[in-house]
């Protein structure tokens, strides 16, 4: 029986020999460029949200934003990708990033209140996140450099659509 199947195998049409092989032609456009693209349609997302309120329990635009609620709102309308809604949830998924090799679009991780992964904002590149940052606060740029957020970093994740 097994004799009989490999044979079948074998001369089947898709193991002849003298028909041209067709191979695909390339992506015109590389995983890494579209990699950075969608990081980049997350960045511009949160940058058109500069400036609004901070609120807690918010999760829009019209109703102001915590630090996880702003996270959640960029990447579900940036990248149609649904992250969970509190900062220590966020932080068990994606890959851990070190300090060092941080790229625009992943999250960054702090301890605000004395309880690990408390708060978290979105890279934006040359030591800059975004973020949603406290109660009487609005959306905002700020450095990782800045000795409160230096004390206070627990880490990054990169998350893939």
């Amino acid at each position: 029986m097994r004799v009989l199947l490999l044979a079948t195998f074998l001369i089947s049409p898709a193991a002849r020999s003298d028909e041209a092989i067709v191979v695909p032609q390339p992506l015109t456009v590389s995983f890494v460029d579209r990699a950075t693209a969608t990081a980049q349609d997350a960045i511009d997302q949160a940058m058109d949200l500069l400036g609004i309120r901070y609120r807690r329990g918010g999760s829009s635009p019209e109703a102001g934003f915590d630090c996880s609620g702003f996270v959640s709102h960029v990447f579900r309308e940036g990248l149609g990708l649904v992250l969970p809604r509190s900062s220590r949830e966020m932080s068990k998924t994606g890959e851990v990033v070190h300090r060092d090799e941080l790229k625009p679009g992943d999250l960054v991780f702090f301890n605000t209140m004395r309880n690990a992964f408390s708060h978290v904002g979105i890279y934006l590149g040359d030591n800059q996140f975004v973020h949603a940052p406290r109660s009487g606060g609005r959306v905002r740029i700020e450095d990782l450099r800045d000795g409160y957020w230096m004390k206070r970093f627990n880490g990054a994740r990169r998350v893939n659509p």
